[in-house]
Protein backbone atom coordinates (compact mmCIF):
# COMPACT_ATOMS: atom_id res chain seq x y z
CA UNK A 1 0.00 0.00 0.00
CA UNK A 2 1.38 3.37 -1.02
CA UNK A 3 1.86 5.64 1.97
CA UNK A 4 1.81 9.42 2.00
CA UNK A 5 4.69 11.46 3.33
CA UNK A 6 2.95 11.40 6.71
CA UNK A 7 3.14 7.57 6.68
CA UNK A 8 -0.58 7.01 6.10
CA UNK A 9 -2.06 5.38 2.99
CA UNK A 10 -4.58 8.22 2.65
CA UNK A 11 -2.27 10.53 0.75
CA UNK A 12 -3.27 13.38 -1.55
CA UNK A 13 -5.85 12.48 -4.18
CA UNK A 14 -4.37 12.36 -7.67
CA UNK A 15 -7.58 13.53 -9.41
CA UNK A 16 -8.47 16.63 -7.39
CA UNK A 17 -11.32 17.36 -9.84
CA UNK A 18 -13.07 14.20 -8.60
CA UNK A 19 -12.45 14.63 -4.89
CA UNK A 20 -15.40 15.18 -2.56
CA UNK A 21 -14.20 17.79 -0.09
CA UNK A 22 -17.47 18.47 1.71
CA UNK A 23 -17.81 16.41 4.90
CA UNK A 24 -21.60 16.81 4.67
CA UNK A 25 -21.55 15.22 1.19
CA UNK A 26 -19.35 12.39 2.49
CA UNK A 27 -21.74 11.87 5.42
CA UNK A 28 -24.75 11.86 3.06
CA UNK A 29 -23.18 9.03 1.05
CA UNK A 30 -22.49 7.07 4.25
CA UNK A 31 -26.14 7.53 5.26
CA UNK A 32 -27.46 6.56 1.80
CA UNK A 33 -25.50 3.37 1.09
CA UNK A 34 -26.57 0.07 2.65
CA UNK A 35 -23.53 -2.11 2.14
CA UNK A 36 -19.98 -1.45 3.26
CA UNK A 37 -16.86 -3.45 2.47
CA UNK A 38 -14.31 -3.72 5.24
CA UNK A 39 -10.73 -4.70 4.60
CA UNK A 40 -8.78 -6.33 7.42
CA UNK A 41 -5.19 -7.53 7.58
CA UNK A 42 -4.05 -10.73 9.25
CA UNK A 43 -0.29 -10.44 9.10
CA UNK A 44 0.45 -10.28 5.39
CA UNK A 45 -2.91 -11.81 4.40
CA UNK A 46 -5.72 -9.40 3.41
CA UNK A 47 -9.36 -10.22 4.18
CA UNK A 48 -12.30 -8.34 2.63
CA UNK A 49 -15.90 -8.75 3.72
CA UNK A 50 -19.21 -6.97 2.98
CA UNK A 51 -21.36 -5.92 5.95
CA UNK A 52 -24.59 -4.04 6.56
CA UNK A 53 -23.90 -1.01 8.71
CA UNK A 54 -25.17 2.19 10.25
CA UNK A 55 -23.46 5.56 10.57
CA UNK A 56 -24.34 7.81 13.50
CA UNK A 57 -22.50 10.90 12.25
CA UNK A 58 -19.34 10.03 14.17
CA UNK A 59 -18.73 6.28 14.01
CA UNK A 60 -19.82 3.33 11.89
CA UNK A 61 -21.42 0.24 13.44
CA UNK A 62 -21.93 -3.26 12.09
CA UNK A 63 -22.91 -6.58 13.64
CA UNK A 64 -21.63 -10.11 13.39
CA UNK A 65 -21.66 -13.48 15.03
CA UNK A 66 -19.33 -13.63 18.05
CA UNK A 67 -16.92 -15.91 16.21
CA UNK A 68 -15.55 -16.20 12.71
CA UNK A 69 -12.67 -15.05 10.56
CA UNK A 70 -13.31 -11.29 10.72
CA UNK A 71 -13.81 -11.40 14.50
CA UNK A 72 -10.56 -13.30 15.04
CA UNK A 73 -8.65 -10.92 12.76
CA UNK A 74 -10.07 -7.83 14.52
CA UNK A 75 -9.03 -9.24 17.89
CA UNK A 76 -5.43 -9.36 16.61
CA UNK A 77 -5.48 -6.19 14.53
CA UNK A 78 -8.03 -3.43 15.08
CA UNK A 79 -7.02 -1.42 11.99
CA UNK A 80 -9.60 -1.41 9.21
CA UNK A 81 -10.18 0.16 5.82
CA UNK A 82 -13.79 0.61 4.71
CA UNK A 83 -15.52 1.47 1.46
CA UNK A 84 -19.04 2.39 0.38
CA UNK A 85 -20.12 3.27 -3.13
CA UNK A 86 -23.28 4.48 -4.87
CA UNK A 87 -24.59 5.34 -8.34
CA UNK A 88 -22.70 2.72 -10.36
CA UNK A 89 -23.03 2.96 -14.11
CA UNK A 90 -20.66 2.45 -17.04
CA UNK A 91 -19.84 5.45 -19.21
CA UNK A 92 -18.79 3.99 -22.54
CA UNK A 93 -16.17 5.47 -24.85
CA UNK A 94 -14.99 4.67 -28.36
CA UNK A 95 -11.56 3.91 -26.92
CA UNK A 96 -11.46 0.70 -24.86
CA UNK A 97 -9.20 2.01 -22.08
CA UNK A 98 -11.18 5.26 -21.73
CA UNK A 99 -14.38 3.79 -20.28
CA UNK A 100 -15.36 5.41 -16.98
CA UNK A 101 -17.59 4.41 -14.09
CA UNK A 102 -20.18 6.82 -12.77
CA UNK A 103 -19.97 6.63 -8.98
CA UNK A 104 -19.79 8.25 -5.57
CA UNK A 105 -17.32 6.41 -3.36
CA UNK A 106 -16.11 6.84 0.21
CA UNK A 107 -12.95 5.19 1.51
CA UNK A 108 -11.86 5.53 5.10
CA UNK A 109 -9.53 4.16 7.71
CA UNK A 110 -10.23 3.54 11.35
CA UNK A 111 -9.96 1.25 14.30
CA UNK A 112 -12.52 -1.27 15.45
CA UNK A 113 -13.84 -1.59 18.98
CA UNK A 114 -16.13 -4.33 20.25
CA UNK A 115 -19.20 -2.74 21.84
CA UNK A 116 -19.83 -4.27 25.26
CA UNK A 117 -22.21 -1.70 26.76
CA UNK A 118 -25.71 -3.15 26.26
CA UNK A 119 -27.38 0.24 25.72
CA UNK A 120 -24.85 1.22 23.02
CA UNK A 121 -25.21 -2.23 21.44
CA UNK A 122 -29.01 -1.94 21.27
CA UNK A 123 -28.82 1.60 19.91
CA UNK A 124 -26.41 0.45 17.17
CA UNK A 125 -28.61 -2.55 16.28
CA UNK A 126 -31.67 -0.25 16.14
CA UNK A 127 -29.81 2.02 13.70
CA UNK A 128 -28.82 -0.92 11.49
CA UNK A 129 -32.33 -2.46 11.48
CA UNK A 130 -33.94 0.95 10.80
CA UNK A 131 -32.10 1.09 7.47
CA UNK A 132 -34.13 -1.91 6.27
CA UNK A 133 -37.40 -1.86 8.21
CA UNK A 134 -39.79 0.55 9.90
CA UNK A 135 -40.61 -2.08 12.53
CA UNK A 136 -39.33 -1.82 16.09
CA UNK A 137 -37.67 -4.92 17.44
CA UNK A 138 -36.81 -6.27 20.85
CA UNK A 139 -33.52 -8.07 21.38
CA UNK A 140 -33.78 -11.06 23.71
CA UNK A 141 -30.80 -11.32 26.07
CA UNK A 142 -29.77 -14.64 24.50
CA UNK A 143 -29.63 -13.04 21.03
CA UNK A 144 -27.71 -10.02 22.32
CA UNK A 145 -25.19 -12.36 23.89
CA UNK A 146 -24.64 -14.16 20.59
CA UNK A 147 -24.32 -10.95 18.61
CA UNK A 148 -21.16 -8.91 18.32
CA UNK A 149 -21.52 -5.22 17.57
CA UNK A 150 -18.41 -3.53 16.28
CA UNK A 151 -17.81 0.20 16.14
CA UNK A 152 -15.39 1.71 13.65
CA UNK A 153 -13.84 4.87 15.04
CA UNK A 154 -13.00 6.81 11.88
CA UNK A 155 -9.44 8.15 11.67
CA UNK A 156 -9.50 9.46 8.10
CA UNK A 157 -12.03 9.52 5.31
CA UNK A 158 -12.12 10.69 1.68
CA UNK A 159 -14.67 10.81 -1.07
CA UNK A 160 -14.50 10.67 -4.83
CA UNK A 161 -17.15 11.04 -7.52
CA UNK A 162 -17.45 11.00 -11.25
CA UNK A 163 -20.44 11.49 -13.51
CA UNK A 164 -22.67 12.47 -10.56
CA UNK A 165 -23.33 16.15 -9.95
Amino acid sequence: MQKSKEGHPHGPMRRKDREITSRSEIDAILHAANLMHIALADGDTPFLVPVFYAFDGVAIYFHSAQTGTKIEIMKRNDKVCFEVSLDHDIIENDIACDFEVKHRTIIGFGRTAFVVDEAEKIKALDRIVARFSNKRFEYPKANLGRTAVIRIDIESIKGKKYGVY
